[in-house]
Formats: structure tokens, sequence, C-alpha cells
């Protein structure tokens, strides 16, 4: 299951990850991953609904956070996201989208 969470500033923040990788950190040399409850927690989803969800919220100028396989596989066929623009930590995807 994916978890999402929407946190509304002058701009939403759209948090999405794997909901196994919550509370855990990750390191790789000098950069760290932190897949803090507190901000990713959130409801839970099947990839289909994650997807239509990012593509939704796309249109509403949000930024969005992306952590896991299954996650950033969802932001990839939502089209908020390409190969390109997906980095790595200790073997964990993650992606950023600033709007």
């Amino acid at each position: 299951m994916i978890c999402v969470k929407v946190i509304s500033t002058y701009r939403d923040i759209v948090a999405v990850c794997d909901s196994n990788l919550l509370g855990k950190v990750f390191e790789d040399g000098d950069f760290q991953l932190e897949v803090k409850e507190s901000f990713y927690k959130g409801d839970e989803a099947s990839e289909k609904q994650v997807v239509d969800f990012l593509q939704d919220m796309a249109k509403d100028d949000a930024t969005f956070n992306i952590v896991g396989k299954e996650s950033v596989n969802a932001a990839l066929k939502a089209g908020i996201i390409d190969n390109d623009s997906v980095g790595e930590v200790s073997g964990v995807p993650f992606a950023l989208v600033l709007a």
C-alpha cells in the first residue's frame, strides 16, 4: 500500500511513500533520506487511487515528495515525474516535484 498525505500551506504539499518505509532512515555517503511518520503518514491507498489523486493534485500547482518503489511507479504512471527525475538513496527511489 501507499501512504498519501496533503499538507496545506500557501501551496499544497503532497507526501507519498510506500507504507513499509514509514519511520525508516536510509543513508548513502553524505546523503540521508528520513521517512518521518509525522510528514508522510496519511491515508493508505492503492496504486490506481494514488495515480488518479496525483493527476488531480498536479492540476492545482502542488509540490510532491515521493519515496519508495511503489510510490515512484505511481508518480511515473501519473505523468508527474519521469525517470530522469528519480534519485536513489541506499536502493530506495525518491523524487521531488517543486511546482
